[in-house]
């Protein structure tokens, strides 16, 4: 049996919010960033006044704050998500096809979106699974996809049944192909492109035990 090695840099596997602090660290300072509905909002409440970050959300907001609690909630100012936000100094509102427009125009840096799935080649799949009873609601998530310079994706690494959902080739519907850059889980962290799939760093497991769940083959950074 072959000596494992290790690039371990967490215990266990990381919480939704320790995933979302994460994320945040990794954004360059000056970015300017959509967060997509579900996990990736939680970034918004990580970002430091240093990094100088401004949020776009899709439905016609720049310089977005944090999630809005207590006194700060105000029902007409709410994210894509419809979750409640605050304002940061500098905010401006416009129309929803001006926010089309940017995310279309390549003025976006990074945009932070669930998935279902990602290939070996960063395609995205994150907008509809393909059941029956599901309903198809890609929203935004195509423009944002093909639109923004880097797409990173906050997922769980398995689905409740215990599969991968970093796979070779996505089965479910894209959204969009080889737009997907980093991919960020509870079990770790890889990074997406041409040339395949990279692990960067794992939480509470070594990369051996990532390759066995990952039906890819992996590299280490």
């Amino acid at each position: 049996m072959g000596t494992q090695t290790s690039i371990q840099t967490s215990e266990k596997p990381l919480g939704r919010d320790e995933l979302a602090q994460l994320v945040a660290r990794d954004i360059a300072p000056g970015s300017f960033v959509n967060l997509g509905i579900g996990q990736p909002t939680l970034v918004s409440n990580y970002l430091t006044e240093e990094q100088n970050i401004t949020l776009h959300t899709e439905n016609g907001m720049l310089g977005m704050g944090p999630a809005a609690v207590g006194d700060e909630v105000d029902g007409d100012l709410i994210n894509a998500g419809k979750i409640p936000v605050t304002e940061l100094p500098g905010a401006s509102y416009f129309h929803h096809a001006d926010s089309f427009a940017i995310m279309r125009g390549g003025h976006l840096d990074i945009c932070v979106l669930g998935a279902f799935q990602v290939s070996a080649t960063g395609d995205l799949a994150n907008w509809h699974t393909g059941a029956p009873d599901a309903i198809p609601a890609v929203g935004g998530a195509m423009d944002l996809a093909t639109g923004a310079k880097d797409v990173f994706v906050m997922m769980t690494l398995l689905t409740r049944e215990g599969v991968s959902k970093l796979v070779e080739q996505c089965t479910y519907p894209l959204t969009g192909v080889g737009c997907v850059t980093r991919v960020y889980t509870d079990k770790a962290v890889f990074l997406t492109g041409p040339e395949g799939v990279t692990v960067r760093e794992t939480f509470g497991c070594t990369f051996e035990e990532i390759q066995e769940l990952v039906p890819l083959p992996l590299k280490k950074a």
